[in-house]
């Protein structure tokens, strides 16, 4: 199949070829809206050539301040057309943010999602050397000094002549594959944030390589709540549209009932979404009916049983290091066997189960999971229910794609192999390549790595390898069989006193199985032992204290620093950071902390709701001194 050779081509070829397709369905207030690609075609069309009015020109940067909205991919396509270069971000982005962004990447125009937005930031806008500000969603008339206007202004006049529909076509002809599309500002997890530059070329890459991974057809069907600037989102937005499948917009408050409304095929979530639905539906159960819930989580279990047990006997599981004849045999009778007398428990299962898929609308085929590891006990709970899981890595820096465990992967507990043309290898701390089966930094190369950061030498000097390797920064090993483990992340590993290294993130996500720790983030750098500050629901921790230990828990502050039930938790979490999972003595904790403030995206949280740990080990300094004294 050929492919266009830029995405501003492919968004032409699918409103010519799917035109009566459903493109997208959205909301304003309790009214529905569902846009055909003929209806979207127009759209991007009459806001290019407003744009164009308002004097917007090829490699302009302009600034997009903006939550999901069926305006925000509009608006995207529309600069596309131009040859302008987005630059996007979440409204909950801090000002000193906004400033910085706008005045390193140059950008001349700004969007804003809202009025609301617009004067809550107008002292800073009017502080910027921007030549014209546009305002998504908005019910008033804007002076001509304020340099801001409507999109309802913008697009007042919707007719469209012949000879415009030829221009607007005509524009592909001045795009290349090697413009830059977008610059992205990386969401700032290690400090001040970088602008990630991508090229056409960059997105091709994905849209070539990515949609055989889920077997993307024109009659599928997303449900989508990630922030469409970031890029994860917005790949999964941009293949959708390559392929003439419909996406609903929807929020975290309406998203269980829109996956029963709108019976997906696919959903694109991150794990920390995975991570509530498991303690909505865990924990609800519980408190619905404690015998059920019960019989629930038994049925998971013999499930997730089985399933592992048929993978070991189909050779599905992840395999490090060559075992012998004999042992591989042992392991495969000791399978069958379990698997005989789960047979019957099973079928049980697979019948009840059934009711919880009919909550993700029961035309389910594929979650993608993205923007984070996922946590094998999550992993293996919605494997369990029956939800096909199609766990991907990726990074800003690679449009996203590196790898997925997509449909043409059976290996479990793994990402899954590169992604379509890309090389993938593993390094020790010396750059050099090491075998399959041994941990180093993951090094990526291909079609989808961007060229580099935007006016920041510093960053793209350490970025790549002499022969054209991105550092990801990640740690990961390779299956024998060549499918990606990721281990952990290099900047993120812990070095305590003693001088072992501690990767955080299997033990938070462990900490996480609790039903009352809604955050964890693990503390210990340069200290003799390691710590945890948890953020609580203390609704869950009340019914967990009650339950375990006949106490009440007081509502008073005091209460949450009672040491002798810290202690008691404390205790119960180290029991989980045994050696059979894999843990070592030295990761066990020494001191656990509860939060009184949940993070908050923007400030301890990126958008995808990845830890800003640089910021929380800041904001937290002196407790977390105290806590490992």
């Amino acid at each position: 199949m050929a492919f266009a050779p830029t995405f501003f081509h492919t968004f032409l070829e699918t409103c010519d070829r799917h035109r009566d397709n459903l493109a997208f369905i959205y909301r304003v207030g309790e009214d529905e809206f569902r846009v055909t690609y003929e209806k979207f075609f127009e759209d991007v069309l009459i806001l290019a050539r407003a744009f164009k009015a308002n004097k917007v020109r090829k490699g302009d940067k302009v600034f997009i301040l903006s939550d999901n909205r069926y305006s925000w991919i509009v608006t995207d396509m529309a600069l596309q057309a131009l040859g302008a270069v987005s630059v996007p971000r979440g409204t909950d982005t801090p000002p000193s943010e906004i400033e910085f962004i706008v005045n390193h990447s140059d950008a001349e125009f700004l969007i804003v999602e809202t009025d609301k937005i617009y004067k809550d930031c107008q002292a800073l806008i009017k502080s910027l050397k921007l030549k014209g500000v546009f305002i998504c969603a908005s019910s008033e008339k804007h002076s001509w000094f304020e340099k801001a206007t409507s999109y309802a202004e913008l697009l007042e006049n919707r007719s469209i002549e012949p000879k415009e529909i030829e221009w607007f076509k005509g524009l592909a002809d001045s795009i290349s594959p090697e413009d830059v599309l977008t610059i992205i500002y990386t969401s700032g997890t290690t400090g001040t944030p970088k602008g990630v530059m991508l090229d056409h070329s960059n997105i091709m890459h994905n849209v070539r390589t990515l949609p055989p991974l889920i077997r993307l057809q024109s009659d599928d069907v997303w449900v989508s709540i990630l922030p469409t600037w970031h890029i994860f989102e917005r790949t999964a937005e941009y293949i959708g549209i390559a392929n003439g499948s419909c996406l609903v917009y929807s929020s975290i408050r309406t998203f269980a009932a829109d996956l029963e409304s709108y019976k997906p095929t696919l959903v694109a979530t991150v794990p920390r979404i995975w991570e509530s639905l498991y303690s909505k539906i865990t924990t609800g159960l519980k408190k619905k009916d404690p015998k059920k819930a019960k019989i629930f989580n038994l049925l998971v279990r013999v499930s997730a049983a089985y399933r592992r047990n048929a993978r070991v006997l189909r050779d599905q599981l992840p395999v490090f290091q060559k075992k012998s004849l004999p042992v591989r045999f042992a392991d495969k009778v000791q399978a069958l066997v379990s698997n005989i007398f789960l047979f019957l428990p099973n079928l049980l299962a697979k019948k009840k189960l059934v009711l919880v898929q009919e909550k993700f609308g029961g035309r389910l085929k594929g979650a993608i999971s993205g923007g984070g590891s996922l946590p094998p006990y999550l992993d293996e709970w919605i494997d369990a229910i029956g939800i096909r899981i199609i766990n991907a890595y990726g990074m800003t820096e690679c449009s996203p794609g590196i790898a997925g465990r997509g449909f043409n992967c059976d290996v479990f507990g793994t990402i899954g192999p590169p992604v379509g043309e890309t090389e993938l290898r593993i390094v020790n701390d010396q750059g050099e390549p090491v075998p399959n089966g041994i941990e180093g930094e993951i090094q990526v190369r291909g079609a989808q790595v961007f060229k580099g950061y935007y006016k920041n030498d510093e960053a793209n000097a350490g970025a790549f390898t002499s022969d054209g390797f991105l550092r990801t920064g990640d740690l990961g090993r390779l299956t024998l069989t060549g499918e990606l483990v990721i281990t952990g992340r290099a900047k993120e590993i812990i070095v305590l006193a003693s001088g072992e290294n501690v990767d955080p993130t299997n033990i938070e996500a462990t900490l996480s199985m609790f039903p009352f720790v809604q955050d964890a983030v693990l503390v210990g750098q340069d200290k003799k032992g390691l710590g945890a500050l948890i953020v609580p629901d203390l609704e869950k921790l009340r019914e967990f204290v009650l339950e375990k230990y006949n106490q009440v828990l007081e509502e008073t502050e005091g209460a949450l620093r009672d040491k002798q039930l810290l202690d008691r938790l404390r205790e119960e979490m180290n029991k989980l950071l045994n050696a059979k999972k894999g843990f070592k003595p030295y990761e066990k904790l020494q001191n656990i902390h509860f939060l009184d403030k949940e993070f908050t995206l923007g400030e301890e949280l990126t958008n995808s709701f990845k830890k800003k740990r640089h910021v929380i080990e800041q904001k937290y300094k002196d407790i977390i001194n105290r806590l490992l004294k």
